[in-house]
């Protein structure tokens, strides 16, 4: 991703979608074979509308926006054999500390309630490849048309899907998320083979410990790290490292977060991803501070850091002038060269719940691209 002479941009991902195209997909959700021809319509006219506003906008790195996902961790469920039954789901750490203040993120959409997630109740394998396909060749008709510099598609990592998806199958976890890994190969591969980017998601690398792994110490947590990253390693060990993008956060919610896991604890282990770049929390209030972790810090040969410069769950439209010294920070630390614009989160992480009100979200990318030309006329000049 070097090479150019200026500060590329992109996101990480989930965008808002549409109230209709929300409609239709709660609609299938609950039957279906329920107005089927008319949400696979909706999503090839939606993708290519959002691939085509980020164009317009100036974002370098595109993606289809997860538009036909429930969630970037759950909708593996419809992809893979294994998922079923219902379980009390894993509250935050630092949600537990302040319990009224979690009901209320509840009441207002802005987490989801601990209830009635499916768990892995048998063995874990590819079941369909139908939904892939279709993302595939809608992706691939809106990035055919306004031709972007790069366009990357999400994919859930194995950590992630053990967070979400409790084990009541396999053994250990071990063996839990080495299926899962195997499982999601295929996906990752099929991407690839495309044409685009692949990006994993693996917030299981920071957000799993206050959330999944709350009771181990943090010692006993980067064992953890060490064993997820391992198993997307092995997952993507067909896949140049220049092709995939990894990205890591604490959870896309507007909590307290002071049991958030220092990056400087973890980095050490998450810099063992064979990957070309790193996406990561670099614009929130908890997170913002850790540019200067890597002072010091030899990254491996050709990774990039696409740190957040605009926060996901603000509703503040960051000033580009805010935007372009977030980016300085981090190439007075790692150069210019290694970095590349990008967000906290996702817009829209899980359907119909955007912590960012959607126009708002827009407006947001437009100030991260502005700030981006500012930081490059300045690291250029």
């Amino acid at each position: 991703m070097g090479g150019f002479d200026r500060i590329l941009t992109t996101h990480v991902g989930s965008l808002p979608r549409s109230a209709p195209l929300i409609e239709l997909l709660e609609a299938h959700e609950h039957d279906p074979a329920a107005n089927s021809n008319a949400l696979q319509t909706r999503l090839r006219d939606d993708v290519a509308d959002v691939v085509a506003r980020q164009v317009a906008l100036g974002v370098d790195l595109v993606s289809d926006g997860e538009l036909s996902k429930t969630s970037y961790a759950t909708y593996i469920t419809d992809r893979l054999s294994g998922f079923g039954g219902a379980s009390r789901g894993r509250a935050a750490q630092d949600l537990k500390d302040y319990p009224d203040y979690a009901q209320h993120l509840i009441e207002i959409g802005g987490t989801l309630p601990q209830v009635g997630q499916v768990c892995c109740i048998g063995p874990v394998a590819p079941k369909s490849t139908a939904e892939l396909e279709a993302d595939l060749a809608n992706f691939r008709a809106a990035v055919d048309k306004v031709r972007p510099k790069g366009a990357f598609m999400n994919a859930a990592s194995p950590g992630v899907v053990s967070v979400f998806q409790k084990n009541e199958f396999y053994p250990d976890e071990d063996s839990y998320i080495e299926a899962v890994a195997e499982a999601l190969r295929p996906e990752y591969e099929a991407i690839i083979e495309a044409g685009f980017l692949l990006q994993v998601d693996a917030p299981d690398l920071a957000m799993g410990r206050h959330l999944a792994f709350a009771r181990l110490s943090d010692e006993e947590f980067l064992g953890v790290v060490d064993r997820n990253v391992a198993a997307i390693n092995h997952a993507t060990r067909n896949i140049p490292a220049e092709k995939l993008r990894v990205h890591l956060c604490w959870g896309n919610y507007e909590g307290p977060h002071h049991h958030d896991i220092p990056l400087s604890r973890i980095l050490d282990g998450v810099l063992k991803v064979n990957t070309g770049c790193l996406l990561l929390e670099g614009a929130n209030p908890r997170h913002e501070h850790e540019w200067a972790v890597f002072e010091g810090v030899k990254l491996p040969e050709g990774l990039v850091l696409a740190p957040g410069v605009i926060d996901s769950t603000s509703n503040y439209i960051e000033h580009p002038e805010l935007v372009a010294q977030r980016i300085e920070r981090y190439a007075s630390v790692v150069g210019r060269d290694r970095v590349c614009a990008g967000a906290d989160c996702g817009f829209s992480t899980f359907r119909g719940l955007p912590n960012v009100w959607p126009s708002i979200a827009w407006k947001k990318l437009e100030s991260l691209v502005a700030g981006a030309e500012i930081a490059s006329r300045r690291l250029w000049s």
